[in-house]
């Protein structure tokens, strides 16, 4: 028991012991660190001041060096700078002395203008003196004039100025005449060949219309079937249509009016399918003249697209195609205008062709000339005026719409296409049966070309043949001499261009004629 506990206690102060050993123990070696940790920190702090020194050193040997890299450059530059100033010094100074002595020059020169405007004002003054002494030599002379001739001087100018035209009259009618004659000659054959040469190209038929305002009806009785219970098919129809419908003793017809020629069509169209088909109420009039309009829509689409096709124009706007379609409708003196329309594109393409211009642009002028047609009856206007908005309005070029302004003379063309495309519009509408024309007109426009004719002074009496183209003046032989029928067949042409409108042209042919007889016995 006791040897158990005596073994106990050694244990434990051996525990004791080696726990106190192992705590010194511990203590030398955290000491012996500490110590070892202030050496290498004293070391570290050391090898920074010699790295820090040596960095300092070396930094302010590279400013250094940089200052002086920087300083050479600033010296360098200086030079430089101061060799400028010393180049422009030498330019201003050579400059100032350029001056100096064109200031020196000025002086003289002006010096020199002095003198010279004092010798001028000297002659000038001499000058004046002698003019004014060579006008009273003047007026004594005119006096002395007048005394000798008993005549005033307007009276001696009036009798100059006489033999002077006297004289050179007979001079210058000549040379008007062989002028003339010669441009006349000359013009005349080039325009033969022109004109024979694009109508033997193209040929169109010559016979006109008119548009159809007559629908024939099989019996009287239709029409009191179209005229409805208390009016209510007519005026169905009317109303829809926007035309007046004539019912009147005329047997087996019925006459539409309107001055839209489209909505002329459309009824004419819609009262045919009701008159066939035998059904007229209310409800079948709006279903027939809905479909009526689509056809004349359709049909107008299409006359377009045929007559661009046939010109070969390339593209053109929509809206244009109906335009010109609608040309179909209208006539002009029984012509038809989209016939004509066509007919001016080729003749205008052909004398382009004939004179190297562009044939296309031509030709789309031409077909685009009267599109204005299509809707002066809608629009306030004339169709020249109507015609150039539309085309401005879709961008077509200039020369097309110089072609239509200026294809009747409403302002000078500005290009060779545009006189073609006047020229062409010309022929198209003077060649025998393009064009009707009503007994009335006719006539007055027969007896307008005498009544100018006989007007001017000198004309015993004209005639107008050849249905209005032609005006054959006779002359009294003792007024008017063989050179003086020139002004006179000028005069007439001038009064018949200012007073008349007329397609085509006139010509003036003046006669003068001496004849004289006697009896043999």
């Amino acid at each position: 028991m006791i040897d158990t506990i005596v073994f106990i206690v050694s244990i434990l102060l051996t525990l004791i012991l080696s726990l106190i050993l192992g705590y010194f123990i511990r203590v030398w070696h955290h000491e012996k660190s500490i110590q070892a940790s202030k050496k290498l920190a004293e070391q570290i702090v050391e090898d920074g001041k010699k790295e820090a020194s040596k960095h300092k050193k070396e930094s302010i040997l590279e400013a250094k060096q940089e200052i002086f890299s920087l300083r050479k450059e600033f010296d360098n530059d200086m030079k430089e700078r101061r060799q400028v100033v010393i180049q422009l010094e030498n330019k201003v100074s050579q400059r100032e002395d350029a001056l100096n002595n064109r200031s020196i020059y000025l002086d003289k020169r002006e010096e020199s203008i002095s003198n010279k405007e004092q010798k001028i004002e000297e002659r000038k003054e001499q000058l004046e003196q002698l003019n004014s002494k060579m006008e009273i030599a003047l007026k004594e002379q005119d006096s002395k004039l007048q005394e000798i001739s008993n005549l005033s001087i307007e009276q001696a100018r009036e009798i100059i100025m006489k033999r002077v035209e006297d004289s050179m009259s007979d001079e210058i009618s000549n040379y008007i005449r062989e002028e003339e004659d010669k441009a006349k000659i000359e013009v005349q054959n080039r325009a033969k060949l022109l004109m024979a040469n694009a109508m033997q190209k193209y040929a169109s038929e010559t016979t006109t219309e008119r548009t159809v305002t007559v629908v024939d009806i099989p019996n009287d009785d239709m029409k009191g079937r179209i005229i409805g219970r208390e009016g209510r098919n007519i005026r169905t129809l009317e109303a829809l249509t926007g035309v007046d419908l004539i019912i009147d003793d005329t047997p087996n017809a019925v006459v539409l009016s309107g001055f839209d020629p489209v909505r002329r069509e459309i009824a004419k169209r819609a009262l045919t399918s009701l008159v066939s088909d035998g059904r007229i109420h209310p409800g079948r009039i709006e279903e027939v003249v809905e479909k009526a309009r689509q056809e004349v829509d359709m049909f107008i689409r299409e006359a377009g697209e045929e007559a661009i096709f046939q010109t070969g124009i390339g593209r053109i706007h929509p809206d244009l195609v109906k335009l010109i379609g609608r040309l179909s409708f209208r006539t002009s003196y029984g012509q038809n205008v989209l016939k004509h329309s066509i007919e001016v594109a080729f003749l205008a393409g052909k004398l382009a062709a004939e004179l190297h211009e562009d044939e296309i642009l031509a030709r789309r002028a031409g077909l685009l000339h009267d599109i204005g047609k299509a809707v002066d009856h809608e629009i306030e206007g004339g169709h020249v005026e109507i015609g150039v908005n539309l085309v401005s309005k879709y961008k077509e070029p200039a020369v097309v719409i110089d072609g239509i302004a200026s294809h009747h003379g409403d302002k000078e063309p500005e290009s060779v296409i545009a006189v073609l495309v006047a020229a062409a519009d010309a022929l198209s509408a003077a060649r025998p049966g393009a064009r009707s024309e009503s007994m009335e007109n006719y006539m007055k426009r027969l007896e307008q070309l005498e009544t100018i004719s006989n007007g001017v002074e000198g004309v015993k009496k004209s005639y107008a043949i050849q249905a209005g183209r032609e005006v054959r003046v006779i002359v009294e032989p003792e007024k008017i001499d063989d050179l003086a029928i020139i002004k006179v067949a000028r005069t007439i042409k001038d009064q018949i261009e200012d007073n008349m409108t007329y397609p085509g042209t006139i010509k003036v042919t003046v006669i003068r004629e001496t004849r004289a007889s006697d009896v043999a016995k």
